[in-house]
Protein backbone atom coordinates (compact mmCIF):
# COMPACT_ATOMS: atom_id res chain seq x y z
CA UNK A 1 0.00 0.00 0.00
CA UNK A 2 1.33 3.54 -0.83
CA UNK A 3 -0.19 6.65 1.25
CA UNK A 4 0.92 10.13 -0.21
CA UNK A 5 1.36 12.85 2.06
CA UNK A 6 0.32 16.36 0.78
CA UNK A 7 2.25 19.12 2.65
CA UNK A 8 0.07 22.09 2.39
CA UNK A 9 0.44 23.69 5.65
CA UNK A 10 2.16 26.97 5.32
CA UNK A 11 0.77 29.98 4.60
CA UNK A 12 3.10 31.24 1.49
CA UNK A 13 4.47 34.67 3.46
CA UNK A 14 6.39 35.16 0.30
CA UNK A 15 3.97 35.28 -2.24
CA UNK A 16 1.56 38.03 -0.11
CA UNK A 17 -1.49 38.36 0.95
CA UNK A 18 -3.69 37.01 3.14
CA UNK A 19 -5.03 33.37 1.49
CA UNK A 20 -2.94 30.74 1.52
CA UNK A 21 -1.09 30.55 -1.89
CA UNK A 22 -2.08 26.55 -2.37
CA UNK A 23 -5.50 28.67 -2.66
CA UNK A 24 -4.88 30.62 -5.56
CA UNK A 25 -6.02 29.64 -9.20
CA UNK A 26 -4.34 28.09 -11.35
CA UNK A 27 -5.52 27.31 -14.68
CA UNK A 28 -9.42 26.69 -13.49
CA UNK A 29 -8.67 25.26 -9.80
CA UNK A 30 -6.55 26.12 -7.20
CA UNK A 31 -2.84 25.12 -6.77
CA UNK A 32 -3.71 22.46 -3.84
CA UNK A 33 -6.35 21.20 -5.66
CA UNK A 34 -4.29 20.20 -8.96
CA UNK A 35 -1.33 18.97 -6.23
CA UNK A 36 -4.14 16.61 -4.87
CA UNK A 37 -5.27 15.38 -8.68
CA UNK A 38 -2.36 14.71 -9.64
CA UNK A 39 -1.74 12.07 -7.04
CA UNK A 40 -5.57 11.18 -7.23
CA UNK A 41 -5.10 10.26 -11.31
CA UNK A 42 -1.60 7.95 -10.22
CA UNK A 43 -2.68 4.37 -9.71
CA UNK A 44 0.09 3.46 -7.40
CA UNK A 45 -1.10 5.93 -4.69
CA UNK A 46 -3.47 4.10 -2.44
CA UNK A 47 -4.59 6.74 -0.18
CA UNK A 48 -4.13 10.63 0.07
CA UNK A 49 -2.90 12.55 3.53
CA UNK A 50 -3.23 16.27 3.21
CA UNK A 51 -2.08 18.46 5.84
CA UNK A 52 -3.27 22.04 5.89
CA UNK A 53 -3.42 25.29 7.93
CA UNK A 54 -4.99 23.96 11.53
CA UNK A 55 -8.17 26.82 10.49
CA UNK A 56 -8.63 24.99 7.17
CA UNK A 57 -8.74 21.25 8.17
CA UNK A 58 -12.69 21.51 8.84
CA UNK A 59 -12.92 22.57 5.31
CA UNK A 60 -14.42 20.11 3.23
CA UNK A 61 -14.15 22.25 -0.15
CA UNK A 62 -10.74 22.52 -0.33
CA UNK A 63 -10.26 19.25 -2.39
CA UNK A 64 -11.39 16.72 -3.91
CA UNK A 65 -10.61 13.42 -5.43
CA UNK A 66 -12.53 12.68 -8.83
CA UNK A 67 -10.82 9.27 -9.05
CA UNK A 68 -11.99 7.59 -6.08
CA UNK A 69 -8.45 7.64 -3.91
CA UNK A 70 -9.64 7.93 -0.18
CA UNK A 71 -8.63 11.33 1.10
CA UNK A 72 -8.27 12.27 4.71
CA UNK A 73 -7.23 15.94 5.72
CA UNK A 74 -5.45 16.79 8.83
CA UNK A 75 -3.99 20.62 10.76
CA UNK A 76 -0.76 20.88 10.26
CA UNK A 77 1.91 21.63 12.57
CA UNK A 78 4.55 25.22 13.03
CA UNK A 79 7.41 23.78 10.80
CA UNK A 80 6.81 21.58 7.61
CA UNK A 81 8.65 18.87 9.13
CA UNK A 82 5.86 18.88 12.09
CA UNK A 83 3.08 18.44 9.51
CA UNK A 84 4.67 15.60 7.52
CA UNK A 85 4.89 14.27 10.83
CA UNK A 86 1.19 14.43 11.47
CA UNK A 87 0.78 13.50 8.25
CA UNK A 88 2.89 10.44 9.16
CA UNK A 89 0.80 9.52 11.99
CA UNK A 90 -2.55 10.24 10.08
CA UNK A 91 -1.20 7.40 7.56
CA UNK A 92 -2.66 3.84 7.26
CA UNK A 93 -0.24 1.60 9.41
CA UNK A 94 -0.88 -1.02 6.67
CA UNK A 95 1.43 1.47 4.20
CA UNK A 96 4.87 0.12 3.33
CA UNK A 97 5.59 3.52 0.78
CA UNK A 98 4.91 6.86 1.54
CA UNK A 99 5.37 10.17 -0.55
CA UNK A 100 5.90 13.53 0.62
CA UNK A 101 5.11 16.21 -1.63
CA UNK A 102 4.95 19.92 -1.45
CA UNK A 103 1.40 21.27 -2.20
CA UNK A 104 3.38 24.36 -3.92
CA UNK A 105 4.41 21.82 -6.76
CA UNK A 106 1.11 21.48 -8.77
CA UNK A 107 2.72 20.64 -11.85
CA UNK A 108 4.20 17.21 -10.99
CA UNK A 109 3.58 14.55 -13.38
CA UNK A 110 2.52 11.04 -12.95
CA UNK A 111 5.37 8.76 -14.37
CA UNK A 112 7.66 10.97 -12.15
CA UNK A 113 5.70 9.75 -8.76
CA UNK A 114 5.53 6.31 -10.00
CA UNK A 115 9.37 6.61 -10.74
CA UNK A 116 9.77 7.93 -7.34
CA UNK A 117 7.77 5.39 -5.77
CA UNK A 118 10.07 2.08 -7.48
CA UNK A 119 13.20 3.93 -6.32
CA UNK A 120 11.99 4.32 -3.02
CA UNK A 121 10.97 0.25 -2.79
CA UNK A 122 14.42 -0.64 -3.89
CA UNK A 123 16.65 1.67 -1.88
CA UNK A 124 14.68 2.66 0.80
CA UNK A 125 14.32 6.09 0.03
CA UNK A 126 14.44 8.22 -2.87
CA UNK A 127 13.78 11.80 -4.07
CA UNK A 128 13.23 13.21 -7.43
CA UNK A 129 15.95 15.89 -8.46
CA UNK A 130 17.61 17.65 -11.05
CA UNK A 131 21.04 17.97 -12.13
CA UNK A 132 22.37 21.84 -11.92
CA UNK A 133 22.63 23.80 -14.99
CA UNK A 134 24.76 26.79 -14.05
CA UNK A 135 27.91 26.71 -12.32
CA UNK A 136 27.49 26.35 -8.53
CA UNK A 137 29.45 29.08 -6.70
CA UNK A 138 29.74 28.62 -2.60
CA UNK A 139 30.40 31.96 -0.39
CA UNK A 140 33.07 32.90 1.61
CA UNK A 141 32.70 31.85 5.14
CA UNK A 142 32.66 35.17 7.07
CA UNK A 143 32.20 37.48 3.90
CA UNK A 144 29.55 36.42 1.68
CA UNK A 145 30.11 38.88 -0.42
CA UNK A 146 33.02 36.90 -1.97
CA UNK A 147 32.90 33.36 -3.80
CA UNK A 148 34.79 31.05 -1.54
CA UNK A 149 34.90 28.31 -3.87
CA UNK A 150 33.37 27.28 -6.82
CA UNK A 151 31.74 23.27 -6.73
CA UNK A 152 31.83 20.85 -8.96
CA UNK A 153 28.59 21.48 -11.01
CA UNK A 154 28.08 17.42 -12.22
CA UNK A 155 28.01 16.45 -8.18
CA UNK A 156 25.11 19.25 -7.47
CA UNK A 157 21.73 18.49 -8.17
CA UNK A 158 18.48 20.28 -6.93
CA UNK A 159 16.12 18.59 -4.70
CA UNK A 160 12.39 18.84 -5.73
CA UNK A 161 9.27 16.48 -4.19
CA UNK A 162 7.80 13.99 -4.66
CA UNK A 163 10.18 12.34 -2.04
CA UNK A 164 9.17 8.70 -1.36
CA UNK A 165 10.32 6.03 2.09
CA UNK A 166 9.80 3.13 3.16
CA UNK A 167 7.62 3.06 6.19
CA UNK A 168 10.53 2.28 8.12
CA UNK A 169 13.02 5.13 7.21
CA UNK A 170 9.89 7.84 7.14
CA UNK A 171 9.39 6.60 10.80
CA UNK A 172 12.95 6.95 11.71
CA UNK A 173 13.15 10.35 10.04
CA UNK A 174 9.99 11.69 11.61
CA UNK A 175 11.44 10.39 15.40
CA UNK A 176 14.88 12.15 14.52
CA UNK A 177 12.91 15.53 13.78
CA UNK A 178 10.92 15.37 16.78
CA UNK A 179 13.83 14.96 18.85
CA UNK A 180 14.96 18.04 18.04
CA UNK A 181 16.75 17.91 14.36
CA UNK A 182 15.75 20.40 12.22
CA UNK A 183 15.88 19.60 8.45
CA UNK A 184 14.20 21.83 5.28
CA UNK A 185 12.84 18.35 3.90
CA UNK A 186 12.61 14.60 5.30
CA UNK A 187 15.46 13.15 2.72
CA UNK A 188 17.80 15.57 5.36
CA UNK A 189 16.53 13.53 8.46
CA UNK A 190 16.82 10.25 6.50
CA UNK A 191 20.35 11.04 5.94
CA UNK A 192 20.86 12.18 9.21
CA UNK A 193 19.29 8.69 10.50
CA UNK A 194 22.28 7.21 8.61
CA UNK A 195 19.85 5.98 5.16
CA UNK A 196 21.14 6.17 1.76
CA UNK A 197 19.19 8.11 -0.28
CA UNK A 198 18.19 7.33 -4.04
CA UNK A 199 17.77 9.95 -6.91
CA UNK A 200 15.20 9.62 -9.32
CA UNK A 201 15.41 12.48 -12.51
CA UNK A 202 12.79 15.11 -11.70
CA UNK A 203 10.90 16.94 -14.55
CA UNK A 204 12.44 21.04 -14.76
CA UNK A 205 8.24 21.62 -15.46
CA UNK A 206 7.64 20.56 -11.61
CA UNK A 207 8.44 23.93 -10.20
CA UNK A 208 7.69 25.24 -7.16
CA UNK A 209 5.46 28.38 -6.52
CA UNK A 210 6.71 30.65 -4.29
CA UNK A 211 6.52 33.67 -5.79
CA UNK A 212 3.82 35.58 -7.65
CA UNK A 213 6.44 35.19 -10.68
CA UNK A 214 6.66 31.38 -10.36
CA UNK A 215 2.51 31.44 -10.43
CA UNK A 216 2.89 33.79 -13.54
CA UNK A 217 5.58 30.85 -14.99
CA UNK A 218 3.30 28.00 -14.17
CA UNK A 219 0.06 29.72 -15.62
CA UNK A 220 1.77 29.85 -18.82
CA UNK A 221 3.08 26.73 -18.72
CA UNK A 222 -0.79 25.23 -18.63
CA UNK A 223 -1.66 27.30 -21.31
CA UNK A 224 -4.09 29.41 -18.97
CA UNK A 225 -5.48 32.24 -20.03
CA UNK A 226 -6.78 33.52 -16.99
CA UNK A 227 -7.70 37.20 -16.87
CA UNK A 228 -4.94 39.01 -14.49
CA UNK A 229 -6.14 42.22 -14.66
CA UNK A 230 -9.88 43.68 -13.86
CA UNK A 231 -10.54 47.29 -13.79
CA UNK A 232 -13.76 48.75 -11.42
CA UNK A 233 -15.35 51.87 -11.72
CA UNK A 234 -17.23 53.87 -8.99
CA UNK A 235 -18.80 56.78 -8.26
CA UNK A 236 -20.16 58.94 -5.36
CA UNK A 237 -21.70 62.10 -4.46
CA UNK A 238 -22.62 64.09 -1.30
CA UNK A 239 -24.58 67.09 -0.56
CA UNK A 240 -22.87 69.99 0.90
CA UNK A 241 -24.36 70.66 4.94
CA UNK A 242 -23.42 73.15 6.93
CA UNK A 243 -22.16 72.48 10.67
CA UNK A 244 -19.91 69.43 8.97
CA UNK A 245 -16.25 69.30 7.99
CA UNK A 246 -15.15 68.55 4.52
CA UNK A 247 -13.52 65.37 4.57
CA UNK A 248 -11.89 64.40 1.01
CA UNK A 249 -9.16 61.63 0.30
CA UNK A 250 -8.70 61.14 3.90
CA UNK A 251 -7.98 64.41 4.58
CA UNK A 252 -9.70 67.58 6.51
CA UNK A 253 -10.10 70.31 4.15
CA UNK A 254 -11.10 74.23 5.01
CA UNK A 255 -14.35 74.91 3.68
CA UNK A 256 -17.50 76.53 5.55
CA UNK A 257 -19.61 73.07 4.42
CA UNK A 258 -19.18 69.86 4.59
CA UNK A 259 -20.66 66.56 3.20
CA UNK A 260 -23.88 65.03 4.50
CA UNK A 261 -24.07 61.10 5.20
CA UNK A 262 -23.94 58.39 7.90
CA UNK A 263 -19.67 58.20 7.94
CA UNK A 264 -17.50 61.29 7.71
CA UNK A 265 -18.93 61.04 3.99
CA UNK A 266 -15.79 61.15 2.46
CA UNK A 267 -17.00 61.08 -1.40
CA UNK A 268 -13.25 60.02 -3.28
CA UNK A 269 -12.47 57.26 -0.73
CA UNK A 270 -16.21 56.06 -1.31
CA UNK A 271 -16.04 56.08 -4.85
CA UNK A 272 -12.31 54.56 -4.77
CA UNK A 273 -13.85 51.62 -2.58
CA UNK A 274 -16.34 51.01 -4.94
CA UNK A 275 -14.47 50.55 -8.17
CA UNK A 276 -11.63 48.43 -5.96
CA UNK A 277 -14.88 46.37 -5.05
CA UNK A 278 -16.22 46.20 -8.37
CA UNK A 279 -13.06 45.02 -9.91
CA UNK A 280 -13.21 42.24 -7.70
CA UNK A 281 -16.96 41.74 -8.32
CA UNK A 282 -17.12 41.97 -4.43
CA UNK A 283 -20.50 43.92 -4.13
CA UNK A 284 -20.11 47.30 -3.20
CA UNK A 285 -19.82 49.90 -0.17
CA UNK A 286 -23.48 50.44 1.08
CA UNK A 287 -23.19 46.36 1.05
CA UNK A 288 -20.12 46.17 3.50
CA UNK A 289 -20.75 49.06 5.38
CA UNK A 290 -24.67 49.96 5.44
CA UNK A 291 -25.99 53.84 6.51
CA UNK A 292 -28.57 51.63 8.67
CA UNK A 293 -25.48 50.05 11.10
CA UNK A 294 -24.64 52.03 13.88
CA UNK A 295 -21.37 51.01 13.62
CA UNK A 296 -20.47 53.28 10.72
CA UNK A 297 -21.86 56.59 11.99
CA UNK A 298 -19.32 59.04 11.64
CA UNK A 299 -16.47 55.99 10.82
CA UNK A 300 -13.22 56.95 9.32
CA UNK A 301 -13.60 56.48 4.89
CA UNK A 302 -10.54 55.82 4.47
CA UNK A 303 -10.15 53.16 7.42
CA UNK A 304 -13.38 51.23 5.55
CA UNK A 305 -11.02 52.10 2.32
CA UNK A 306 -8.28 49.80 4.49
CA UNK A 307 -10.68 47.33 5.14
CA UNK A 308 -12.18 47.24 1.61
CA UNK A 309 -8.67 46.89 0.34
CA UNK A 310 -8.15 43.79 3.12
CA UNK A 311 -11.32 42.24 2.01
CA UNK A 312 -10.15 42.14 -2.45
CA UNK A 313 -6.55 41.10 -1.02
CA UNK A 314 -8.15 37.61 0.97
CA UNK A 315 -9.95 37.44 -2.35
CA UNK A 316 -7.01 37.27 -4.64
CA UNK A 317 -6.54 40.71 -5.87
CA UNK A 318 -4.23 43.53 -5.30
CA UNK A 319 -4.73 47.33 -6.86
CA UNK A 320 -2.43 48.19 -9.57
CA UNK A 321 -3.62 52.11 -9.62
CA UNK A 322 -6.09 54.58 -9.05
CA UNK A 323 -7.67 57.37 -11.47
CA UNK A 324 -10.32 60.06 -9.52
CA UNK A 325 -11.87 62.86 -10.66
CA UNK A 326 -13.52 64.99 -8.09
CA UNK A 327 -16.07 67.40 -9.32
CA UNK A 328 -16.26 70.37 -7.18
CA UNK A 329 -16.73 74.43 -7.47
CA UNK A 330 -15.99 74.93 -4.57
CA UNK A 331 -13.11 74.73 -2.86
CA UNK A 332 -10.65 74.06 -5.48
CA UNK A 333 -9.30 70.72 -5.79
CA UNK A 334 -5.72 71.25 -6.97
CA UNK A 335 -4.21 72.84 -3.67
CA UNK A 336 -5.24 69.58 -1.85
CA UNK A 337 -4.52 67.24 -4.21
CA UNK A 338 -1.47 65.80 -3.84
CA UNK A 339 -2.01 65.74 0.14
CA UNK A 340 -4.86 63.33 -0.97
CA UNK A 341 -2.86 60.90 -2.89
CA UNK A 342 -0.51 60.27 -0.45
CA UNK A 343 -3.41 59.52 2.04
CA UNK A 344 -5.06 57.18 -0.41
CA UNK A 345 -1.74 55.73 -1.87
CA UNK A 346 -1.11 54.87 1.60
CA UNK A 347 -4.33 53.43 2.02
CA UNK A 348 -4.39 51.15 -0.79
CA UNK A 349 -0.86 50.02 -0.20
CA UNK A 350 0.68 52.00 -3.16
CA UNK A 351 3.19 54.49 -3.65
CA UNK A 352 1.37 58.19 -4.64
CA UNK A 353 2.68 57.88 -7.89
CA UNK A 354 0.15 55.08 -8.73
CA UNK A 355 -2.74 57.19 -7.26
CA UNK A 356 -4.25 60.55 -9.75
CA UNK A 357 -6.16 62.95 -8.43
CA UNK A 358 -7.64 65.74 -10.19
CA UNK A 359 -10.51 68.76 -9.74
CA UNK A 360 -13.36 69.58 -12.33
CA UNK A 361 -16.28 71.96 -12.14
CA UNK A 362 -19.93 71.55 -13.61
CA UNK A 363 -19.19 74.85 -15.24
CA UNK A 364 -22.44 76.03 -13.30
CA UNK A 365 -24.98 73.10 -14.42
CA UNK A 366 -27.00 70.81 -12.00
CA UNK A 367 -26.72 71.17 -7.77
CA UNK A 368 -22.78 70.16 -8.50
CA UNK A 369 -22.32 73.31 -10.74
CA UNK A 370 -24.37 75.34 -7.77
CA UNK A 371 -22.00 74.31 -5.15
CA UNK A 372 -24.43 72.37 -3.37
CA UNK A 373 -22.74 69.09 -4.05
CA UNK A 374 -19.52 67.26 -4.82
CA UNK A 375 -19.07 64.11 -6.78
CA UNK A 376 -16.80 62.01 -7.22
CA UNK A 377 -15.54 59.52 -10.29
CA UNK A 378 -12.60 56.55 -9.20
CA UNK A 379 -11.24 53.74 -11.86
CA UNK A 380 -9.56 51.20 -9.83
CA UNK A 381 -6.35 48.59 -12.14
CA UNK A 382 -6.92 45.38 -9.98
CA UNK A 383 -4.00 42.77 -10.76
CA UNK A 384 -4.80 38.94 -9.71
CA UNK A 385 -2.51 37.23 -7.25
Amino acid sequence: MVTAIIAAGGRGARMGGDRPKQLLSLGGATILQRSVAAFDRCDRVDEIVLVVPPELATDTSLASTPDGTPLRVVPGGTRRQDSVARGFDASSSSSEILVVHDAARPLCPTELIVRTIEAAARHGAAIAALPAQDTVKQRAAGDDRFVGRTLARQCIVLAQTPQAFRREVLAEAVRLGRRGVEATDEAVLAERAGYRVALVEGDPQNIKITTERDLSLARRLLGDTMVTERVGFGYDLHRLVEGRPLVLGGIRIPHDRGLAGHSDADAVCHAVADAILGAAASGDIGQHFPDTDPRWEGASSIELLRAVVDLVRSRGFVVVNLDVVVVAERPKIGPHADRMRVAVASAVGLEPGAVSIKGKTNEGMDATGRGEAIATHAVALLRAL
